[in-house]
């Protein structure tokens, strides 16, 4: 049954187009004085010529193209549309029942609403002895779509584990994929132009939310987004894991709380649990646990710890509270602008006065290959104190009969009534040679405000002994 359906849809179409030949030769016969006459075909004939040329037509799914087919001298020849064995037109008969196609100009071939199946080659072909045709290339551009995996864009995996993030594509031409990763500070990383992401050993850093896109050239560059969520034991980060502190005062500890399972956050003290009192609180905001510790005691200080609890592990921070300065800090510039002596300057977090500071340098032999450190020299210095901020006090001190064009070594340790201090980072300096002139003022003035907004400068004047001129009070060395 099916061969004879074929076989009679086959007869239709040719049928139809042998009636477009006899009803196009019908009406090119000439009309004079009421008669019909047909044309003298032995009179001389001007052969039809094309007068466009094929070419290949790029157009964009659901635009509307013209095919163009422009013959000279077509006479009484029929001029057909057909793709591949299908006869679209005949003259400017229309054969297909595709209401999208029709025939505009002369004979020109519209396509409205194009579709992807509508690609391929169009023939505008001359119904004489020669069968002459020319050839029009027709390619649909469509443009990306995209379709993540899994489809609801959510993305849950263990630390430690290889997550794999896939996104495919289809569109004309091929799309590229582009994988990126979102940030809402740094801006979108790219990451990979494959249709798959892998990450591996996967942690916390790896959470986030991850844009694969799709552009091939066809309109706009199309995107969807992949939530990754990292399943862990919760991690902690102290913002500070020194405190310092005193009698009287308020103190406040924090921990970062990183992790995406919800955690219980406990807070214990020389490892007992603490509670809320009236003078001990906890807060929460976000990933970032507060403990408030107001009008601190002597029975205060210790080892605190924040320890986090959810259903895949716990882990724990320490945070130590003293009353013992904090290390020296050096804010002098590393270079002398002198020869043989050098103003050191430092700050010292205390809120108590300090009642000592240890100060020790040495000198540093070396060249390319060979570096030797001398021995060390003390200085037990009674500081006038000069404060920076509330918590803060400043220090400066010369160190005298120095080589010159030497490279030297200091530490410095602090004491309060608590005990003394962690021993200071080591500060490198360096006195210049003959040959090396510098703005002295410039080389040592220092401008610094504390919060009532007084100013200290510090000069070196001369090479004579150095003062220490800080508005309200002066100290000469």
């Amino acid at each position: 049954m099916e061969c004879i359906s074929n076989m009679c849809q086959r007869f239709t179409w040719s049928m139809l187009f042998l009636l477009a030949i006899i009803f196009h030769i019908k009406t090119t016969v000439s009309h004079s004085d009421g008669l019909f006459t047909m044309p003298d075909h032995d009179s001389p004939t001007v052969s039809p010529k094309f007068l466009s040329r094929g070419h290949l037509y790029k157009v964009i799914v659901g635009e509307t193209i013209e095919l163009p087919c422009k013959v000279q001298n077509l006479g009484s020849f029929v001029l057909l549309w057909r793709k591949g064995s299908s006869v679209l037109t005949a003259g400017h008969l229309k054969i297909t029942r595709d209401q999208r196609f029709k025939i505009v100009g002369d004979y020109n071939l519209q396509i409205a609403s194009v579709k992807t199946q509508d690609a391929g080659d169009y023939i505008c072909q001359l119904g004489d002895q020669e069968n002459r045709d020319q050839v029009h290339t027709v390619e649909i551009l469509v443009p990306p779509t995209l379709r993540a995996l899994p489809h609801n864009g959510q993305v849950t995996a263990r630390k430690g584990s290889t997550v794999t993030l896939e996104c495919k594509a289809s569109g004309n031409p091929v799309p590229t994929i582009y994988w990126f990763k979102k940030d809402v500070f740094a801006g979108p990383t790219h990451l990979s132009d494959s249709s798959t992401l892998i990450l591996e050993n996967v942690d916390r850093h790896h959470a986030g939310i991850y844009q694969c896109s799709a552009d091939n050239g066809v309109k706009e560059r199309v995107s969807m987004d992949i939530q990754l969520t990292i399943l862990s034991p919760p991690e902690i980060t102290v913002e500070k894991s020194w405190v310092h502190a005193a009698e009287g005062h308020d103190v406040e500890l924090a921990c970062i709380v990183h992790g995406d399972v919800n955690s219980e956050m406990l807070w214990y003290q020389n490892s007992f649990l603490l509670d809320p009192t009236d003078r001990r609180s906890m807060q929460s905001n976000d990933d970032k646990y507060t403990l408030i510790i107001r009008k601190f005691q002597p029975s205060d200080f210790g080892n605190y710890s924040c320890v986090a609890d959810n259903a895949l592990g716990r882990t724990k921070k320490y945070i130590e509270v003293s009353g013992r300065p904090g290390p020296a800090n050096f804010i002098s510039p590393a270079l002398s602008g002198y020869l043989d002596h050098y103003n050191l300057t430092w700050t010292i977090e205390s809120i108590p006065a300090l009642d000592e500071i240890k100060l020790l340098y040495r000198r540093l032999l070396m060249n390319e290959t060979y570096q030797h450190p001398g021995k060390w020299h003390e200085n037990h210095i009674n500081p006038t104190l000069i404060r920076f901020d509330n918590t803060h006090f400043i220090m400066s001190h010369v160190i005298k009969n120095l080589e010159h064009n030497a490279v030297y070594e200091a530490i410095v340790q602090a004491k309060n009534k608590y005990g003394w201090n962690e021993i200071s980072d080591i500060h490198q300096f360096y006195t210049r040679n003959h040959d090396l002139l510098l703005d002295i003022d410039m080389e040592y003035k220092m401008g610094i405000s504390n919060g009532a907004g007084a100013l200290f400068t510090l000069y070196l004047l001369n090479g004579e002994a150095a003062c220490a001129i800080f508005l309200l009070l002066k100290v000469c060395i």
